[in-house]
């Protein structure tokens, strides 16, 4: 079994404010990694809704305001919209267990 360092386990930098989550360029198979990267996940997420679930739970818990703002969410296929509905309910979730993460699905 491959040994990993303190990096591979803890979570990065979040980058921007309000965090933008634009689909409009954004192939189906590169959901999982926009939202990585966006998020500061760790290397091991498991790129799928059980594990953004996961670390979603107490990332934002008393760590200041955040706003997420999603773009071309509207415009994708219907498949891929039914996809991506369990993030909007993470999201709804987490922004009750910690108010200080608000969202709003712009387009």
């Amino acid at each position: 079994m491959k040994e990993h360092d303190e990096s591979y386990y803890a979570f990065k930098e979040i980058k921007e404010n309000p965090i933008i989550i634009d689909f409009s360029s954004c192939r189906p198979e590169e959901i999982h990694t926009m939202l990585k990267e966006k998020f500061g996940f760790p290397e091991y997420y498991g790129e799928n809704w059980d594990a953004f679930d996961d670390c979603m739970l107490g990332r934002f818990w008393n760590k200041g305001e955040y706003k997420v703002e999603i773009y071309g969410y509207y415009s994708l296929d219907k498949e891929v919209q039914e996809y991506c509905k369990p993030m909007l309910k993470i999201l709804d979730e987490v922004h009750e267990e910690s108010p200080n993460l608000t969202f709003d699905v712009i387009s």
